[in-house]
């Protein structure tokens, strides 16, 4: 708790002279990952000015790789969390099916469990503070208690670093993320009844489609629904 309470200190410090305070973020992921015993990586999800979706600070790839593929798919743990302002644990990610693309697109990496919970600031969520770790059931209760009493200074520090306009912004991409899960969903029950496809052949053939045509999987699920993608094969 003391570098935390350093790290906050240097935060709150850049912030009010309206530095770059990208460092101080990713000195808080490093301090997070270390006060959450069994922790692979920790990470901080914001959205920036232009309403878009990042992680701001993160202390490890293997975070960043699995936050990335979340804003792709527009479903994940640390969205839920931030969508729904609570807080998201996955005990064990291979028995866990509330977000079946990202546990598929994830499957490859060291990661079984994960706790991630809602940045809050003047009553609205700003993103997200997460860890992940390679054990299954490697975070507790009190480990639970710890990322929120560590999420609300941070949230407050944070959010003052925000633009006015942030929360609006944020708004608007969270409802866009939540309805790309929603489309993914519908093209992915189309193939299913076209093709006679299971859930996890009609991801590949929507992920291969996108990788084959360069473009993003959402793009690839509207023309499944439109009728001109995923009806050939």
């Amino acid at each position: 708790m003391e570098e935390l309470t350093m790290v906050f200190a240097r935060l709150k410090g850049l912030l009010l002279t309206e530095l770059k305070a990208g460092q101080a973020v990713e000195d808080l992921a490093e301090a997070v990952k270390k006060s959450v015993p069994g922790s692979l990586g920790a990470g901080v999800s914001l959205i920036d000015d232009q309403g878009r979706r990042r992680s701001t600070g993160y202390t490890d790839d293997v975070v960043a790789t699995a936050d990335a593929l979340q804003y792709e798919l527009g479903q994940g743990p640390c969205l839920t969390a931030w969508a729904a302002e609570s807080t998201v644990q996955i005990d064990d990610l291979q028995e866990d099916d509330r977000w079946p693309l990202w546990r598929q697109a994830v499957a490859g990496l060291p990661l079984r469990s994960t706790l991630s919970t809602a940045l809050i600031h003047d009553g609205k969520s700003i993103g997200a503070l997460k860890v992940y770790s390679p054990l299954a059931s490697a975070f507790s209760t009190q480990d639970r208690k710890q990322l929120m009493l560590l999420a609300s200074p941070a949230a407050t520090l944070l959010g003052s670093a925000q633009p006015d306009t942030a929360a609006g912004t944020a708004s608007r991409a969270l409802r866009e993320a939540l309805n790309t899960r929603d489309v993914i969903h519908t093209a992915r029950g189309i193939l299913m009844e076209r093709h006679g496809l299971d859930p996890e052949a009609s991801m590949r053939r929507m992920l291969d489609e996108a990788s084959a045509t360069r473009t993003d999987l959402r793009t690839v699920a509207l023309a499944v629904i439109d009728g001109t993608a995923g009806s050939s094969h």
